[in-house]
C-alpha cells in the first residue's frame, strides 16, 4: 500500500468511528441496501460448487466401496461352494458393480465436471470481483460523508479565507460525483447479475438431473439382473418374517458350537 493509500485508510477508519459516535452523519441508501441484500442471497449459491463437487466425490467413493464390498462377498461365498446359488449371485453382483464403477468413470465423471462443476466455478469467480466493487463503493461513501460534514461545518462557521468555501465545495462535489457514479452502476447491474443466474444455471441443473437418472436406471438394471439368482419366494418370506426366523435358527446353531462359547 502506498503512503497516500495508507493515509486514506486511516482517515476512513476515523470517519467510521465518528459516524458510530454520531459526530458525522451517515448516508443511508435504501435502494442500494435492498439490491445488496438480494446479491448476498445470490452469493450464498457459492455453496453449490462445493456441494456438487462433494456429491461427485461421494458417488465415486460409493461405487469404489461397493466394488470392494462385492469382492469380499464373492470371496465369502466362493470359499464355501463356488457352484452354489449364493456364489453365482455374488459373482454377478461383483461384475455389476464393476461395470457401474467403470461407467461412472467413462460416462459421468467428465460430463459432470464439464456441465456442472466447471460452470459453477466460472460463475463463482465473479463474486470476488463484484465484492471488490462494493468495497470500493463503501470507501467512496465514507469519503463523500466526510466531505459533506466538512462542507456543512465550513458553511456554518465561515472562514476568513475566501478560497476555503469554494475549495471545500469542489471537493464535496467531486466526492459526490465519484460515489454516485459507482452507486448508480451497482444499483443498476446487481439485479441484472442476480437475474442472469437462472438462465445460466438451468442447463447445469437439467444435466445434473439427467445424470442422476442415468446412474439410478443403470444401477437398477444391473441389480435386477443379480436378483434372478435368488429364489422368487425370498421377498414373500421376508415380508412374512420367515427369514428372520431362519437367521435366528442359524445363529442358535452357532451359539451351540463350543468355539462360540457353548458350555
Amino acid at each position: 500500500m502506498s503512503w497516500i493509500g495508507f493515509k486514506k485508510s486511516l482517515n476512513r477508519a476515523g470517519i467510521t468511528v465518528l459516524q458510530k459516535t454520531g459526530q458525522i452523519e451517515r448516508i443511508v441508501d435504501c435502494e442500494f441496501a435492498d439490491e445488496d441484500s438480494k446479491y448476498r442471497a445470490f452469493e450464498e449459491c457459492q455453496a453449490l460448487q462445493r456441494d456438487s463437487k462433494q456429491y461427485q466425490d461421494t458417488m465415486r467413493t460409493m461405487t469404489i466401496t461397493q466394488a470392494r464390498l462385492a469382492e469380499t462377498i464373492e470371496t465369502f461365498y466362493g470359499a464355501a461352494d463356488r457352484t452354489s446359488d449364493g456364489a453365482m449371485a455374488s459373482h454377478a453382483f461383483k461384475s455389476a458393480v464393476e461395470e457401474l464403477d467403470g461407467g461412472i468413470q467413462r460416462e459421468l465423471d467428465a460430463p459432470y465436471r464439464t456441465t456442472i462443476t466447471e460452470p459453477l466455478g466460472k460463475m463463482n469467480a465473479y463474486f470476488p470481483i463484484v465484492n471488490e466493487h462494493i468495497s470500493i463503493r463503501k470507501k467512496k461513501l465514507l469519503d463523500y460523508d466526510a466531505e459533506r460534514s466538512k462542507l456543512r461545518k465550513t458553511i456554518e462557521k465561515p472562514s476568513e479565507d475566501p478560497t476555503k468555501l469554494p475549495k471545500t465545495q469542489q471537493e464535496h462535489d467531486d466526492a459526490k460525483e465519484v460515489f454516485e457514479l459507482m452507486n448508480d452502476q451497482l444499483i443498476s447491474e446487481l439485479p441484472q447479475l442476480s437475474d442472469l443466474r437462472i438462465p445460466y444455471f438451468d442447463p447445469s441443473f437439467e444435466a445434473m438431473i439427467r445424470m442422476q437418472c442415468k446412474f439410478a436406471e443403470e444401477g437398477y438394471e444391473k441389480m435386477s439382473a443379480v436378483q434372478r439368482y435368488f429364489a422368487d419366494n425370498v421377498r414373500d418370506d421376508y415380508a412374512a418374517g420367515q427369514l428372520d426366523a431362519q437367521v435366528e435358527a442359524v445363529l442358535q446353531e452357532m451359539r451351540e458350537l463350543s468355539i462360540c462359547g457353548a458350555n
